[in-house]
Order: structure tokens, then C-alpha cells, then sequence
């Protein structure tokens, strides 16, 4: 099965040419390439990611109804590893104070 996952885009920058940054996935974060969304996205935006590819940009509404439908799936035996990021997605916990 593949599967793309939404995320929240909290840095981009540009790593040799190619547009990368970091997504939020509910607290786990993972660099990505941003090629395919360069110009579409900026920080703060929510992307579908798969295989480490943001491969289109969703609003965070759109986010919410998929990470619902993850955690729905997360009921599954073979799918239990995406019930803690689903619900970390739909109840975030605010900024730490630095």
C-alpha cells in the first residue's frame, strides 16, 4: 500500500539547488524535498508527503479529515504505527517556551 501523509511545513530552504525543509508530522519531524511544490508552498502550509516528497499542498482542513480517516485506519492491526501521530495531529500541543 502507499500511502501520502499530511504534514505542516515549518522550515524550507534551499540545499544545492533543490528546494528541502522540515514537516511536522503531529510532532515528528522529517526533512523533505519540496521540488514538486516549489513556488506553492510556504512555512506554515500543509503538504501530503510520501517517500520523503511533499507531492501536493492541502489546506489544514483537508489535513484534519485525513489524519481522522488515519486514525480510523490506525484500528487495524497492520496499521497500529499511525495512531500516534494521527492523534498527535488532531490534538497538538502548543509551543514549548524557549
Amino acid at each position: 500500500m502507499c500511502l501520502g501523509i499530511p504534514g505542516r511545513i515549518v522550515e524550507i530552504r534551499d540545499d544545492g539547488g533543490f528546494p528541502m525543509g522540515v514537516v511536522d508530522f503531529g510532532g515528528v519531524k522529517r526533512e523533505v524535498c519540496l521540488a514538486y511544490l516549489a513556488g506553492e508552498v510556504e512555512v506554515g502550509d500543509y503538504a501530503i508527503v510520501h517517500v520523503g516528497f511533499a507531492i501536493s499542498k492541502v489546506d489544514e482542513e483537508e489535513a484534519r479529515r485525513t489524519f481522522e480517516v488515519l486514525k480510523e485506519m490506525s484500528q487495524l492491526d497492520e496499521l497500529e504505527w499511525m495512531r500516534e501521530v494521527a492523534e498527535k495531529s488532531l490534538n497538538p500541543q502548543p509551543p514549548e517556551a524557549s
